[in-house]
């Protein structure tokens, strides 16, 4: 299973997804100047890992390649809550499976509710 795609940096946008140290990150700024007389036009990047929220930053020509990577939006139905951590039945696969809490959540937590989560790089997240 493939879990990204190449893509070079004049091609991405706000809002979209890229991977940094091997992490899934939101862009949340580009930043690009233009070409100068003696090289290519530069871009700066600023983006938060979707997993842990930190920030994280790429510079670079705008004809570097990076890795931009599959975010699967899926919804599941909550089997049952156990401390920190949630069972989840996939409503599509119907594959069971636990995932943890996250404190930005925005779906309410209770047992029989319906809940999005998104899939990237094999690691899984509430929304």
């Amino acid at each position: 299973m493939v879990m990204w795609e190449m893509k070079e940096i004049r091609e991405l946008k706000i809002g979209r997804y890229v991977n940094i140290d091997e992490s899934p990150c939101k862009i949340i700024s580009i930043s690009m100047s233009k070409p100068g007389k003696h090289g290519s036009a530069k871009a700066a990047i600023e983006a938060t890992d979707i997993f842990t929220g930190a920030k994280k930053s790429i510079n670079g020509p705008v004809s570097t390649k990076v890795q931009v990577p599959q975010i699967d939006r899926r919804k599941g139905q909550i089997i049952s809550i156990q401390g920190e951590e949630i069972q989840i039945m996939d409503l599509e696969t119907f594959e069971t499976f636990s995932i943890g809490i996250n404190s930005d959540h925005e779906c309410v937590i209770a047992e029989g509710a319906e809940v999005m989560y998104i899939v990237a790089m094999g690691r899984s997240k509430l929304l």
